[in-house]
């Protein structure tokens, strides 16, 4: 999640939201090689599900209860879409708890825990903590995950991703931080990528990294892949990993040029399960395959934020500023 001056640029947009039969001036498909008709065709059906939000973020699909989770970090909701329902309020406060301070001071990546529990990246109290009630009856009490690192603690964490051992990989970027500068507050000197283990540890991963934000594994979990949301080095990251520890990484891809005329920076991030990587960044959605090629972009008129699959892969969420976004891949 970027830090904008979400207010001006909310209301300017809510001016002109768009309607179903405009879905089109919000989002197109650019195809770069034909490996995109893959997975997108031209029958792929596009719709906005909700909008009016100031800051979507960290779409979750809850297959158990047939629903989407997502964020809304400056309002410290969050909430959920069933296709019965559309949007409904579904947790609050989702990341600050503890006074009353605005801000980007919400819950923002969202993810289920190995056994099925909520965990949410809570920017307003710097931790990552799970939800305690159930899914299906959804109340503001959390336990603490991590919140500290060698005593230290954490700025505000972003996103996150369980691998199959369960440990837990999240980011630690500042933008959750009270006041104007992002880093005031601070008491670790480095915005970190870092593994919680089932057992509670704190491990650093990653720390050269100026703003990292979005991160996922591969399938197979031989990468790990981090977005960095740096308008100077707006570049996404890929990781080899070796019994979970980093071993080598190198840029997957740099889009530092293109900020200078799109909306929005390299930000959340999915793989699907071939290997394809679905990023947020300038523009809209970058698509990569196993390779790292690009592929082609889901071009969005807003900043994207996140992303998020359902249905075998066949439903991709995405939470783009205001609006809340389906596309169905046929």
């Amino acid at each position: 999640m970027q830090k904008f001056l979400l207010l001006s640029v909310c209301a300017l947009l809510a001016a002109c939201s768009p309607t179903e039969k405009d879905v089109a001036s919000l989002v197109t498909i650019e195809r770069l090689d034909p490996e995109l008709d893959q997975i997108l065709t031209t029958e792929s059906a596009i719709e906005i599900i909700g909008e009016g939000y100031e800051w979507s973020e960290g779409p979750l699909w809850v297959e158990e209860e047939n629903m989407l989770l997502f964020s809304d970090v400056p309002q410290n909701i969050i909430y959920k879409w069933t296709p019965e329902k559309g949007v409904e309020k579904y947790l609050t406060p989702s990341g600050l708890t503890t006074d009353t301070r605005t801000g980007n001071i919400g819950g923002n990546g969202l993810v289920l825990n190995p056994v099925g529990n909520l965990v949410i990246c809570q920017h307003g109290d710097r931790r990552v903590a799970v939800m305690t009630s159930t899914l299906d009856d959804p109340k503001p009490q959390y336990e603490t995950l991590a919140d500290r690192y060698d005593g230290k603690k954490l700025s505000s964490p972003n996103d996150a991703v369980y691998d199959s051992n369960g440990n837990l990989y999240f980011t630690d970027p500042p933008y959750g931080l009270p006041g104007e500068d992002e880093d005031a507050g601070k008491e670790i000197p480095f915005n970190g990528v870092f593994k919680v283990t089932p057992e509670g540890n704190v491990i650093l991963l990653i720390d050269s990294l100026t703003r990292p934000n979005g991160i996922a594994f591969s399938p197979d979990q031989k990468y790990l892949y981090v977005a960095n949301s740096d308008a100077k080095k707006a570049r996404w990251y890929q990781y080899e990993l070796n019994d979970s520890t980093v071993v080598s990484g190198k840029v997957l891809y740099d889009a530092t040029a293109l900020t200078a005329t799109e909306k929005g920076l390299p930000d959340g991030l999915k793989v699907d399960a071939r290997g394809n990587v679905f990023a947020t960044g300038p523009g809209g959605i970058f698509i990569f395959n196993p390779g790292g090629k690009l592929i082609g972009k889901i071009k969005v008129s807003a900043a994207t934020a996140n992303c998020g699959f359902a249905n075998n892969d066949k439903t991709l969420f995405l939470t783009s500023h205001m609006y809340l976004i389906k596309i169905d891949f046929r």
